[in-house]
């Protein structure tokens, strides 16, 4: 007879049935998420564990397992800049162009240093992040090395999570074979790599939200603030109300933005045209909808930054850094 596998035993944890199936404590999930990294876990295992975690729904306790497991195997520079704002991108869009993009360079060239991952390719008829930079004459950095040159220069840098993790963005690119989602796409947004005191997150299901916010308590993050973005990215919608959950210094706080644009549900943008992006910042074309959702998104990262006490004065803020952006360059050393 066979020895069991040591992976098995997390499979078997997760899998026991109604009443004796449990959720991963954190160092199980931790060892479980180590164990998958290294290549340990046969494929068998790994897809079972997956979605086994898919159906019982991941616990905060399993995510900030995950991401700690994640961070360990992270290859980071001799010498690791500071970073104001990690920036997650892992949805990609489909509805509306990425206005967040231009969120997050604004901010950047008003001197925070802004840190972006995410993963590309997983789910078919979205754009992601490097082809909207490249559209802008950006591109995303080779690896951390190449990103802690650039955010010294820039105040950004983005690098995908192939870069980042070959094994992660393996596990993000099961989703066509799996048919599902996986707790991936939720641990992934947490990496913060460079362990910037402010996180944002966005999610499409609400549920999410406590989710992420738990999990970063766990994982000992000083600032997270994660809202229902457009498709799932950090990007507010103008039209609808936002709920922002934060977490600071171990406290939570839920807050309601207001809706920025008051006009009927904004219609997905069929043409999807990435030359927009370049002219709404260049101020060749005037864009409601992209002014409120650059606008609209700034002033949470504000919040949460602690430039801006309370909601009032980040909405105030963030048009006016908008409204005195350099339309003839995105950044710094661009």
């Amino acid at each position: 007879m066979r020895d069991p596998h040591p992976f098995a035993k997390f499979v078997r944890i997760l899998g026991r049935g109604k009443t004796l199936s449990r959720s991963l404590t954190e160092a199980e999930a931790e060892e479980a998420m180590a164990m998958i990294l290294a290549g340990e876990a046969l494929p068998e295992q790994l897809g079972a564990f997956l979605m086994l975690l898919r159906l019982k729904e991941e616990s905060p306790e399993e995510i900030a397992g995950f991401v700690r497991a994640a961070r360990a195997r992270l290859v980071l520079p001799s010498s690791a800049p500071k970073v104001d704002l990690d920036w997650s991108s892992y949805a990609g869009k489909k509805r509306q162009l990425p206005w967040f993009l231009l969120a997050a360079l604004r901010l950047a060239s008003a001197g925070w240093r802004v840190m972006m991952h995410g993963g590309e390719g997983h789910t078919e008829g979205r754009l992601y992040a490097s082809a909207a930079l490249g559209s802008l004459g950006l591109s995303p950095d080779a690896d951390l090395d190449a990103a802690a040159r650039r955010l010294a220069r820039d105040n950004f840098a983005y690098v995908t999570v192939d870069r980042l993790s070959p094994e992660i963005d393996d596990m993000l690119g099961l989703k066509p074979i799996l048919g599902l989602r996986s707790c991936v796409n939720s641990f992934a947004r947490m990496l913060n790599p460079f362990a910037a005191p402010v996180m944002l997150q966005g999610v499409f299901h609400p549920a999410y939200m406590n989710l992420h916010r738990n999990a970063g308590r766990l994982l000992g993050q000083p600032v997270l603030a994660v809202f229902r973005g457009e498709g799932g990215e950090i990007e507010r919608r103008p039209s609808k109300p936002c709920d922002v959950f934060t977490l600071r210094d171990g406290a939570y706080t839920e807050t309601r933005w207001p809706v920025r644009l008051e006009e009927p549900r904004q219609e997905p943008d069929e043409a999807m045209d990435l030359t927009r992006l370049g002219a709404v910042w260049r101020g060749e074309i005037v864009d409601a909808y992209a002014d409120a959702a650059v606008a609209g998104t700034m002033a949470i990262a504000l919040h949460a930054l602690g430039a801006a006490a309370d909601i009032a004065s980040a909405e105030a803020m963030a048009d006016d850094l908008w409204r005195r952006r350099d339309q003839r360059r995105l950044l710094a050393g661009t």
